[in-house]
């Protein structure tokens, strides 16, 4: 849209099917949207309109929602998704807390897909090679690139928190800091978007897949989320004696008896599960544990006025509003019929059959399918468009036949 046309206040107005378009361009049969296929009006955030600070020539950004044209907002908007769970914590005199730590890879630019994904060359003239987690050296030659990330998070007002080399090669993590939801998925957003934008200018590859890598650790998008009561701003996981309250239990039991039925959401595409599938720091379970990383819900050390609950399973892959609205509504759901967790388990342990995940795309989508919880919390309309996109993508990845099969498979008798 023109910047004269925006601020005229013209409206913008986009096909349903928009919203449920799948990641190849495709769409689902027009039945999960509408058979009209009518238009939705987005209206700018006006807290998230933003001129982009890597562009050569003035443009601006506006993260809007997505409104039926009568007014309310469509039940296929993940951000209207979100808006509606926040909401529903007010009304209980609650607000969630969350922050995000996101994972991801700089590469080189990869012009052939059949072939694997290379680090950039580095300053001496050699590509990383995996010795650079943790580590304060910048032989990668990044530094340019980071610093106009830098800038262009100060620019957009993207506060971050801590950065820093990651365990894969060339992967690295940002901890944006905690606030309102909403806020945080748009940051996150945001952050995404500027990556790959201003990776393009300094001719790098960003990529937010959950598993780029063969034999390398994949990427996540941990969420940190606290409840605060309204009225004080206090922390209502800790008690005035600093000890676990109820309502921390009963949160934690509504993510236990939510994450299989939401797995599909935590990790959308067929990818999510190569990262998962390895469980080391990706768990695909959902115990929960006190400071330990193999949980897929994990208690962090911190004071009590900081206590919180993370949430290990999603991928950097997955949609921030849709994470983050489901994250919630689980928990929020074990605080209304207040559900009780499993024990907490510490060390090395086997997960129990009740507290496994799905393990592939297809398992993921026939478990959302059959929850009466999701389509409880999030509606039909939405559980079942999602399913249908999903399950277009997971077709068209079976259409193709993978270099692995050709090369073990074709000599097989």
């Amino acid at each position: 849209m023109t910047a004269e046309g925006f601020l005229e206040g013209r409206r913008l107005q986009m096909a349903r099917g928009v919203l449920l378009q799948c990641i190849m361009g495709g769409y689902p049969p027009a039945r999960f949207y509408g058979s009209d296929d009518g238009d939705l009006a987005l209206t700018a955030d006006p807290q998230q309109i933003h001129r982009l600070p890597w562009s050569s020539q003035p443009r601006a950004l506006a993260i809007c929602d997505a409104d039926e044209l009568s007014g309310e907002s469509s039940r296929l908007s993940t951000r209207g998704q979100l808006k509606e769970v926040i909401a529903r914590y007010a009304a209980r005199g609650l607000a969630p807390v969350v922050a995000t730590e996101l994972e991801f890879f700089v590469f080189a630019p990869n012009t052939d897909p059949t072939q694997p994904f290379q680090p950039p060359l580095g300053l001496d003239g050699r590509r990383e090679d995996g010795h650079s987690a943790f580590s304060v050296s910048s032989n990668n030659g990044l530094r340019p690139f980071f610093s106009e990330v830098y800038a262009c998070m100060a620019a957009l007002g993207l506060p971050r928190d801590t950065f820093m080399h990651e365990m894969g090669v060339s992967q690295f993590e940002i901890n944006l800091l905690h606030g309102d939801p909403l806020l945080l998925a748009d940051q996150t957003f945001l952050f995404k978007h500027l990556l790959k934008e201003v990776a393009l200018k300094h001719g790098l590859t960003v990529v937010c897949m959950a598993k780029p890598l063969a034999h390398t650790p994949g990427s996540s998008m941990h969420i940190h989320q606290s409840l605060v009561e309204l009225a004080s701003g206090r922390n209502v996981f800790s008690d005035e004696a600093g000890e676990p309250t109820a309502m921390f239990r009963h949160f934690i039991g509504g993510l236990q008896a939510g994450m299989a039925d939401f797995t599909a959401l935590f990790a959308p595409n067929v990818n999510s599960y190569q990262r998962l599938c390895h469980p080391y720091a990706s768990p695909n379970n959902a115990c929960w544990s006190h400071d330990n990383r193999a949980a897929g819900l994990r208690i962090p050390a911190s004071s009590p006025v900081a206590r919180r609950v993370e949430n290990r399973l999603p991928g950097a892959d997955a949609n921030p509003y849709l994470a983050i609205a489901a994250s919630l509504a689980a928990g929020l759901h074990g605080i209304e019929n207040e559900l009780e967790p499993t024990p907490a388990i510490q060390g090395e342990f086997a997960v129990p059959d009740s507290l496994s995940l799905p393990c592939t795309l297809h398992a993921a989508l026939e478990r959302l399918k059959r929850s009466q919880l999701a389509k409880e919390l999030f509606g039909n309309e939405f559980v079942e468009g999602y399913v249908a996109s999903k399950t277009m993508e997971l077709t068209s990845f079976f259409d193709e036949i993978t270099p692995w099969e050709r090369r073990v498979l074709a000599a097989q008798a």
